[in-house]
This record gives C-alpha cells, structure tokens and sequence, in this order.
C-alpha cells in the first residue's frame, strides 16, 4: 500500500481497494471529508453514570482497557488505514473510542476479519465488535446490542451498466451480486430470492469476494453486476472515483428499520453501560461530531437502544 497526495493517484488507489489516511479530500453525503485531519481523535468525557452501571467485578479482557474487533477490510469511512498501514481509523474507530472514554478506560483495538468477531466476542477474546454488525433476531440469540447507527443499504453499479433502478425485490431476478457472507445484507438478499422463485423469476447470483480489491475488479470487468452493501461505504467510492453509482437503496432491517450497534457477549452487563455512554455522547455533541467528520450525518439515531427489532423480528 503506498501514500497519495494528489487526486488521480487517490482514485488509482481506491481501484485497487487500497485507501488510506494519507488520501486528499472527499466530498461525499454532501459534507466534505478530510482524511488527514481525520486522524486527530475525537475524545469525550468519563461518564459516571455509564461507569456506575459496569457489573461488579467485571474483567476486562486487557484490565483498564476496551478491547474492541474492528474488521480491518479498509472500507471507508468506516475503516482506513493510517498512513503507517498499521493504525485504525474510520467512523468504527472512532465510536469504540467514545465508548471507552465514556467507561474511563483505554481504547484497544484489534484489526480482524468480519468472520472472526462472532466467536471472538462469544470466546471472550474480545469485550466487544465494533464492526457495522446489524441487529438481528438471530444474532440477538447470542450477543447483545446497544445501537449507534441506521443501517442503510445500497445498491451499486458500474458508472456505464444499463442497469438505471433497483427499487423492488423483482429487481434482482437473473443479476450477479456482490454481497458479503453472513451479512444482513446478503440475508435479505436471499429472502427476496425465494420469494422471486416462488413467482418463476429467475434466480440471483451471489458473489462473494474477499477484499475491496476484489470487489472493484468483479464489479468493474463486468463478473458482477451490482453491489449490495453499507451505503456509506458504497457512497464513499462513488464519490470518490466516480466509477460506480447509486441505483437504490434500502433500510437492512427490510422491511422494518434496522440499526448498527456495538456488540456484546449476551449477559456479560456491559450492554447497559455501553448503551448510557452512547446516549451520553449523543446528548453532548460528540457523537455527531464523530458522524459528521466521516459523512454519516444521515445515519444519526437520536438515542441507543438495547436489544431492539431488527432484521427477522
């Protein structure tokens, strides 16, 4: 992965899947995004209330820090290499941080994978997953929620396709999609694939890749049609290269509304506390800093919630 300082040498970059903080300015969400300042964090204050509320004797997995799984999959602005390769940064990032200045404690973040997360925080690997993990009634089984953000999808497509409107669930008949498994995303794909069968229609094709890079090659040498996935990170390389565009999006709960939360094992206590100290950010104006910096003022809630509906309730 190399730096870039210029415009052009950016969109070869983001071609390429390889982004980072050493990236010029984006203008996307109708807010303009710097990647460089980006990386002076955002702090808040300990919050007593939320820090009250931690079960007594809890222990944490590093003691004095929140450690955190954030996916490393360099998809901003969720998440961006620095320019060492090494550091973190990006919305998801920056939301852990909140939380753990909330509990008084240290921010630690562990790069992985998003198939690694489920079992890391079921394991007590890691206290929780900040990674744009959607609430569902499935995963609900297992981990708790306490939300920070709508979940909104979208479909993208290569700047010249035919393809003008995704609207409907009829619309994906006979299309080769770029989805992520064990997402919500591809389980709503998979819902409206049943039922376009049912009618006769033809099937959907997933495709499923392992990387940025990957995506980009597929969608762009004409393997896949569209992709389906978090419409801040779809809106983020649309704007910035111009090469993919917006035909429809959807709330990833559909048909209900659906929010991203940070997670947690199911019954470790720290749901109530995390859930105080997004709402004690959220009231004093850090949270919506941290949204707005990334350009996901769109996707703001106006409180967090504990283990509320989501895709299959």
């Amino acid at each position: 992965m190399q730096n870039t300082k210029t415009l052009i040498a950016l969109m070869l970059l983001a071609a390429s899947g390889t982004v980072n903080a050493e990236s010029t300015n984006v203008d996307y969400n109708g807010q303009r995004v710097s990647l460089e300042a980006n990386k002076t964090p955002i702090n808040t204050a300990k919050n007593d209330q939320a820090v009250a509320q931690l079960p007594a004797g809890h222990h944490f997995v590093v003691p004095g820090s929140f450690t955190v799984a954030v996916a490393a999959q360099n998809s901003p602005p969720l998440t961006v290499f620095s320019d060492d390769n090494k550091t973190l940064l990006g919305s998801e990032v920056d939301i852990a941080r909140l939380v753990a200045d909330s509990l008084g404690l240290k921010l630690n973040v562990v790069p992985t994978s998003w198939e690694d997360w489920p079992l890391g925080v079921a394991s007590g690997k890691y206290d929780a997953a900040i990674s744009n993990v959607t609430v569902t009634r499935e995963r609900k089984e297992k981990f708790d929620f306490a939300t920070y953000r709508r979940d909104t999808l979208g479909f993208y497509v290569k700047a010249s396709s035919s393809i003008k409107s995704i609207s409907q669930p009829e619309d994906i008949a006979g299309l080769r999609i770029i989805v992520g498994s064990g997402t919500n995303q591809e389980a709503v794909l998979l819902a409206w694939d049943k039922a376009n069968q049912a009618k006769g229609l033809k099937p959907f094709t997933p495709i499923y890749t392992k990387d940025d890079a990957s995506q980009t090659l597929a969608l762009q040498s004409g393997r896949a049609d569209a992709y389906f996935g978090p419409n801040v990170i779809g809106a983020w390389k649309a704007a910035l290269t111009g090469k993919t565009r917006l035909v429809g999006s959807f709330d990833g709960g559909w048909p209900k509304v659906a929010h991203i939360a940070v997670t947690v094992k199911k019954g470790s206590g720290l749901a109530e506390p995390i859930n105080t100290a997004l709402n004690g950010v959220i009231q004093n104006g850090d949270y919506l800093k941290v949204l707005n910096r990334w350009g996901e003022g769109v996707e703001k809630i106006d409180r967090s919630e504990i283990n509320p509906p989501g895709l299959g309730d």
